[in-house]
């Protein structure tokens, strides 16, 4: 759906999914640093931290499931399409621009269309953090969760540790994506701008 200088980017569901999921993340990102600073910040309690920590993990899990059968019966899905012409070209020059080329006065290489709601820099980031990096951050969560369900040993290594660690280390690649997703979005006409869009739905061409 377009008007003449808007598009109708976010209909309410993804919104609401939206809303949720980032309120998820953000309280995942705090309680589980607290969790891992507990002996020297009383910010949060340990207990507390976990509890908090647990419930919103299964919240963004449940959200998640959302997202994937939302993607499913709606045509949000064709915006993480990636095709394999210029597959390297096209997101280097979209981070050239970003780089040098916005600063600069070039025009955006790929600007957000109908048929088009990320450019392919971000493309290829949405597509490894949402299928990728969110699903093995939600199942080395549950299986932390649920330890009796993780392998005993892998090479002589702890499957808790190793599981643990790979949890930690995608919770903190998550965390770097939600600093540069803001950075982005705050790319327009004013920095706000673009932040409007996920709160009405239209995006503004």
């Amino acid at each position: 759906m377009t008007s003449t200088n808007k598009i109708y980017f976010y209909p309410l569901w993804l919104r609401i999914w939206h809303a949720i999921n980032a309120i998820g993340i953000i309280l995942l990102i705090i309680t589980g640093i607290s969790m891992r600073t507990a002996e020297e910040s009383s910010f949060i309690s340990f207990n507390v931290a976990v509890n908090v920590h647990n419930v919103s993990g299964v919240l963004v899990s449940i959200n998640y499931l959302v997202f994937l059968i939302g993607n499913i019966i709606t045509r949000n899905s064709v915006y993480y399409i990636v095709k394999p012409k210029n597959f390297i070209k096209r997101p280097l020059k979209q981070a050239y621009y970003y780089i040098w080329g916005m600063f600069n006065g070039m025009k955006a290489p790929y600007p957000l269309s109908e048929k088009r709601k990320f450019n392919p820099l971000q493309k290829y980031f949405y597509v490894f953090i949402m299928y990728v990096a969110v699903l093995l951050v939600i199942i080395t969560g549950f299986a932390l969760l649920f330890p009796e369900l993780i392998i005993e040993k892998v090479y002589n290594l702890s499957g808790v540790f190793i599981t643990a660690v790979l949890h930690s280390a995608l919770g903190f690649f998550i965390s770097i994506f939600l600093i540069i997703h803001l950075y982005v979005a705050s790319i327009g006409k004013t920095p706000l701008h673009n932040f409007k869009s996920i709160i009405n739905g239209w995006h503004h061409v």
